[in-house]
């Protein structure tokens, strides 16, 4: 079973940035998440999860919702396991609660291709963002 810290939500202007950070570990020894691919989603009430930036498992790969694409940037770092999703340039609509996720897909490049909400196994607890004047 993972284990999940999200931090770096808040409250922010329209126009500002915050960098979410999801630490991910396992009680195994040796445990890495570099054989994971990582998602972040966020919930608006009443509407749906929505996924908005896919890392693949060797970090080389990544895919974006249209909506935040050139706002927000997803990365890893193998050495901590943690992944990050930097936002800058945040509207009100971005507001909602962002989860990440992770799962072991075929550890291709085209693994995150497709993938969405149900293709993953492992979730964090999520993280309030609040974008408000």
């Amino acid at each position: 079973q993972l284990q999940f810290v999200e931090s770096g939500g808040g409250l922010v202007q329209p126009g500002g940035s915050l960098r979410l950070s999801c630490a991910v570990s396992a009680p195994i020894s040796g445990f890495t998440l570099d054989y994971y691919a990582i998602g972040w989603f966020r919930q608006v009430p009443g509407k749906d999860r929505e996924g908005v930036a896919f890392i693949s498992s060797s970090g080389r790969v990544t895919r974006y919702a249209d909506s935040v694409k050139g706002r927000f940037t997803i990365s890893r770092d193998s050495a901590k396991n943690t992944v990050y999703l930097q936002m800058n340039n945040l509207k009100a609509e971005d507001t909602g609660v962002y989860y990440c996720a992770a799962e072991i897909f075929d550890g291709s490049d085209y693994e995150v291709d497709s993938v969405g909400e149900r293709d993953f196994g492992f979730w964090g607890q999520g993280s309030q963002v609040t974008v408000s004047s």
